[in-house]
């Protein structure tokens, strides 16, 4: 078995593979997505967790298990079919397994706005549900040109602020339900483009091309995504068009053999991704879970031949 990637959803997968002596590699690219964030959430008695000493923990406690090996290193290519895969690493070795599972998982892409990436995950958020606790009370500003993502900033109102702006950047001005939905919930929209976004985590600012600095205790910018590794898409794998890897109920994707987990894959029913480390986790258990009793049955169906 070779699992691409050593997040939440590839270590857990690792985990139930090991617990059932399954020969396992997991190979770690050694960044995840939340690495920029100081703390996780929503993770029974991981709440408020810093990331990298979560993953430090599960990589310890994949050490009791002989069979599973992580190896720091990326995977440039993966190649064959069910049963005889090969994975090529960027130093050159070649591994071979019966099955893959990836959890390369995707990058956030923030606006080319100066300052905006360098403070994102500190100070500058992306989910309500993983930060918007910690930002409870203070004043907020959503940076977000699609009115799709327009109702993110209704909801802080909602939730967690009485005094929340939504920067559009320079956008065209909203649909006029989506304007009169923000109104109902007091979220004022400025319309002008951003220059630069400054400040520490707690007093952020957002300073327009007009001059004007709008002073914030937190800034929340959902990014664009795209898939971290080309994988899934070099081995044929459905792609939907919001970018992540099809799959279905047991994480399996339209490649017989692969499993994608975490954010790297979604429920084509799902609207879209939900990224939350407990989540990913789960992902990795449902497939390893799926594709032992897989191989079971096939070791047990071929043995049955043979007697």
């Amino acid at each position: 078995m070779i699992v691409v990637g050593g997040g939440p959803s590839g270590l857990s997968a690792a985990l139930v593979f090991g617990r059932q002596h399954r020969r396992v590699l997991v190979v770690d690219g050694g960044r995840v997505r939340n690495a920029p964030a100081e703390e996780m959430h929503m993770m029974l008695s991981r709440d408020g967790f810093p990331p990298d000493r979560m993953l430090a923990i599960g990589r310890s406690e994949l050490a009791a298990y002989p069979s599973v090996e992580v190896r720091p290193g990326t995977v440039s290519a993966v190649s064959g079919s069910v049963g005889d895969f090969e994975a090529v690493l960027t130093d050159g070795t070649r591994e071979r397994a019966r099955r893959l599972v990836l959890g390369t998982g995707q990058i956030d892409e923030p606006y080319d706005i100066p300052g905006l990436r360098e403070r994102f995950g500190r100070g500058v958020f992306h989910c309500p549900f993983c930060h918007g606790w910690e930002v409870s009370g203070k004043t907020l500003a959503v940076i977000n040109s699609d009115p799709a993502d327009a109702t993110l900033a209704a909801y802080l109102a909602d939730r967690f602020s009485s005094d929340v702006v939504l920067c559009t950047h320079g956008a065209e001005p909203l649909p006029e339900e989506t304007a009169a939905r923000l109104a109902l919930r007091g979220v004022r929209v400025d319309p002008a483009p951003v220059a630069e976004v400054g400040g520490e985590p707690g007093a952020v600012s957002v300073r327009f091309a007009d001059g004007r600095v709008l002073a914030r205790g937190a800034v929340f910018h959902k990014a664009p995504t795209r898939q971290h590794s080309p994988l899934a898409a070099g081995l044929g794998c459905e792609i939907l068009p919001d970018g992540t890897v099809r799959v279905d109920e047991l994480q399996r994707t339209t490649v017989p053999g692969v499993a994608a987990v975490g954010d790297t894959a979604k429920l084509p029913a799902v609207p879209t991704a939900t990224t939350l480390v407990v989540l990913g986790a789960a992902d990795g258990v449902r497939a390893a879970v799926w594709m032992d009793g897989d191989l079971f049955r096939e070791d047990l169906d071929r043995d049955a031949a043979r007697a």
